[in-house]
């Protein structure tokens, strides 16, 4: 394959930028970025690297994210982040501005890319088809960051449900045995490892510690988490406080329900395996077994007709 000037003069000045980016992202990729929990720990949080390399530019648009219009949007991109565990890391507005300029930046050099594939192969799938890949690629970018942060979310609220039923066990016996509920609460956050549910609940303890009422730390915790079954018990452990009910057996119930809900998650799930796995079977087995069953007789009936 032979290269005119033109060809070789615009595989020339990709391979400079493509060098430049890569410095650039190995120098963004090197840095760990951290959050500051509510006891003064840091731990380490992800960013994807894309977001990361876009994150100096942000500012650029500060006046459009901050229109009166994308209130809303910016509020619960707020929430969503704190929910996330991304609080001191990444802003509303740096995450709304990220949501605007990847599809300009990324999506531009992604259409870029296309058209000189486009130029360098004219009768390629990429000439051909240069309109609809650079549309889907600028779509793409576009739905990453929001993507992103509901999988970040996902994941979070995953853990929480999976260990609040253990950490009720644990308060309960504590609490039943003569312990109070915030000492057994701070003694749990001590000697548990750092997951989401324990960052949660030593945010509410030190909330607590610096005055606020236990009822209103309980209620921000739910506010601010807004995993069910987090809500669930921190709205029983404020019904029992304000009737003077015994939290000891208000945690025994809130265990026993929530490990009767995982059941009956674990159950559906169960239940719906079948037709999940109805696809693949479809699509991959019945055809293998198909190929294996069938093609001896194939084969010999095509030697007999050679014959």
């Amino acid at each position: 394959m032979t290269f005119n000037l033109q060809q070789i003069l615009i595989i020339l000045c990709w391979g400079i930028c493509v060098a430049g980016f890569a410095y650039y992202a190995a120098t963004i990729a090197r840095e760990i970025t951290y959050v500051t929990l509510a006891d003064g720990r840091k731990t380490e949080r992800k960013i994807p690297l894309l977001m990361r390399l876009l994150l100096p530019f942000v500012q650029n648009l500060s006046g459009v994210v901050k229109a009166k219009a994308l209130d809303k949007a910016r509020s619960q991109a707020d929430w969503m982040i704190v929910a996330a565990g991304l609080e001191g890391l990444l802003t509303a507005d740096e995450f709304l501005a990220l949501k605007y300029l990847m599809p300009i930046a990324c999506g531009g050099v992604w259409t870029a890319l296309v058209l000189a594939f486009g130029a360098l192969m004219p009768e390629s799938f990429f000439a051909k088809n240069w309109l609809a890949l650079s549309l889907l690629g600028v779509f793409w970018f576009y739905v990453y960051p929001l993507s992103w942060l509901r999988r970040t979310l996902k994941r979070r609220h995953l853990s929480i449900m999976k260990s609040l039923p253990f950490v009720l066990d644990l308060l309960t016996l504590s609490v039943e045995a003569g312990m109070d509920f915030m000492s057994a609460l701070q003694r749990n956050c001590e000697r548990r490892k750092l997951d989401p549910l324990n960052e949660e609940l030593i945010r509410m303890t030190k909330e607590i510690q610096v005055g606020t009422p236990r009822r209103t730390a309980l209620r921000n915790m739910a506010d601010r988490v807004r995993q069910p079954d987090l809500k669930s018990v921190a709205f029983a452990l404020i019904q029992a406080d304000e009737l003077g009910v015994s939290i000891g057996s208000i945690l025994r119930i809130q265990s026993e329900q929530l490990r009767g809900r995982r059941f009956d998650r674990a159950e559906k799930l169960a239940n719906e395996a079948p037709v999940k796995m109805l696809g693949p079977l479809m699509l991959c087995i019945f055809p293998a077994v198909f190929v294996i069953l069938l093609g001896p007789i194939l084969m010999q009936a095509a030697k007999s007709s050679i014959l």
